[in-house]
């Protein structure tokens, strides 16, 4: 799943409902695994699958008219319990972006140390963004982490996000944190020599 980032165009795949809990994104009878594997297939299980294992398809991610690695969430994604494994199936689902007006903290952690990007946008422009995939399924956004902006290729508007400069080098260079510790050794290794 360390993949690097710099610049994402993709089609996305709306969900435009608030209030999006980690129960929702990966029930609870999921957690009892400890391997990221196999998560992105339970990725909103009860929302995407009846009870028989069928496909229900009304649901946006069994629509064949959507696609693409951005999730475009409505307000509120991610509250809810703290649970990594919500972060672990939008990761293993191929989702590498996610676009919402406001995140819960730990689960927006979550997704950062799980080289899956949230990307906060104002409510307007989020509005903007399920307008455009509605009229037209095919269109397409673009995620620059470099520049920190995300732009609605359909309109030709672009917002700034916001990102913690150390999750910004981590992602650009494919880096979790113990790989970057492991980077830093020497330097960790001299500091302690010079403050024994």
């Amino acid at each position: 799943m360390k993949q690097k980032f710099d610049v994402i165009t993709s089609t996305c795949v709306p969900l435009p409902l608030e209030n999006v809990d980690t129960d929702q994104i990966i029930p609870a009878r999921f957690l009892k695994a400890t391997d990221k594997a196999g998560f992105g297939d339970n990725l909103f299980r009860d929302w995407r699958y009846n009870d028989d294992g069928s496909l229900k398809k009304d649901f946006v991610l069994n629509d064949p008219r959507f696609g693409g690695c951005i999730l475009v969430a409505g307000k509120n994604f991610g509250s809810g319990s703290s649970r990594e494994h919500a972060a672990w199936a939008i990761a293993g689902y191929g989702f590498r972006v996610v676009i919402s007006s406001f995140f819960a903290d730990i689960h927006k952690n979550n997704e950062l140390n799980n080289f899956v990007l949230p990307v906060v946008v104002s409510e307007e422009f989020l509005q903007e963004l399920f307008d455009s995939i509605a009229a037209d399924p095919k269109m397409e956004v673009v995620v620059d982490l470099p520049r920190q902006t995300v732009t609605n290729k359909a309109t030709g508007r672009s917002e700034k996000f916001e990102i913690n400069g150390y999750k910004k080098h981590c992602l650009m260079n494919g880096l979790d944190d113990i790989d970057y510790l492991i980077g830093n050794k020497d330097k960790i290794e001299a500091w302690e020599r010079l403050n024994k």
